[in-house]
């Protein structure tokens, strides 16, 4: 069972979520897919790691062969390449590893070659195997790292994965729920999250994926993201309250659910509620 928890930005309690389901669920799988700035492994601090560099191939150019054509230049919509001076050349930081160009040249003055765009650290944290994807400042995508990431934990069969993805809504959060068989959406208590919800809301309705809402740092009063799922329909999983405790514990990178037994219970409780959820999806969409 993959578990993705998403959010339209960061700061509204993806990772406290997935961290604290992970844990509650003891043994389990976490998988932090925001490449660009984890932090699951703050929390969990996963001992006996292990890594792996992610590469990407990207075109290397022999400029003996070159003509000058500029096929390769007009093909590519992400401007990685440009003739300079009789001179073709590329733009590794901007490149998306395509391919197009090396197939298209007619003088066949393109290969491959190797870039390292980031890597994948793997450790274990009581019960919890922790997976972070970790992407090099600058490059121009972390999909092919956050496959990588998937790949792996397909390895722990019959283990419940907690996908901790991006935030957002582009390419990598795409990847990230592409085999999720439940979308949790978290959301604040304000105009602004409930933006962000929607760009999200909008994200799993077009995947076709089950979803529900965990709204957090709830207060006494008006909560516009609630009266947003109550319009829309929207399953709501759970509460988590605005609370001075959770606060501190959270910015200590300390995990809830190992040290304090009322959010324990919370998360255990939202737990239950999530796997309730997806055994409803799976007898009604087998």
């Amino acid at each position: 069972m993959k578990i993705a928890v998403l959010s339209g930005k960061g700061g509204t309690g993806k990772t406290l979520v997935s961290v604290n389901l992970a844990s509650a669920a003891e043994e389990s799988v976490y998988l932090d897919c925001d490449v660009e700035e984890p932090n699951g492994h703050l929390f969990f601090k996963p001992e006996n790691l292990w890594e792996e560099e992610i590469s990407v191939k990207i075109p290397a150019v022999h400029e003996k062969q070159c003509s000058g054509c500029r096929v390769c230049v007009d093909l590519c919509k992400f401007n990685a390449l440009a003739y300079i001076k009789n001179r073709l050349v590329v733009f590794d930081e901007v490149c998306h590893s395509c391919g197009g160009c090396i197939l298209l040249c007619p003088e066949k003055a393109m290969n491959e070659k190797e870039k390292i765009i980031g890597k994948i650290q793997k450790g274990v944290s009581g019960q919890v195997t922790v997976y972070t994807g970790m992407m090099n400042t600058g490059e121009a995508s972390g999909v092919p790292i956050i496959k990588k990431l998937l790949n792996d934990s397909r390895k722990a069969k019959g283990i419940t994965a907690f996908i901790d993805c991006p935030p957002g809504s582009a390419c990598t959060v795409m990847e990230s729920i592409r085999d999720a068989d439940y979308c949790i959406l978290i959301a604040e208590p304000t105009l602004f999250g409930v933006h962000n919800l929607n760009m999200v809301y909008e994200l799993v309705k077009l995947f076709r994926k089950p979803y529900g809402v965990v709204l957090n740092k709830c207060q006494e009063g008006e909560n516009p993201a609630e009266r947003f799922c109550e319009e829309k329909g929207i399953r709501i999983l759970g509460r988590i309250p605005f609370d001075n405790e959770l606060g501190a514990l959270n910015s200590n990178a300390k995990i809830a659910v190992r040290e304090s037994e009322k959010y324990r219970t919370v998360f255990l409780s939202l737990l239950e509620t999530v796997k309730k959820e997806v055994r409803h999806e799976a007898a009604v969409n087998p």
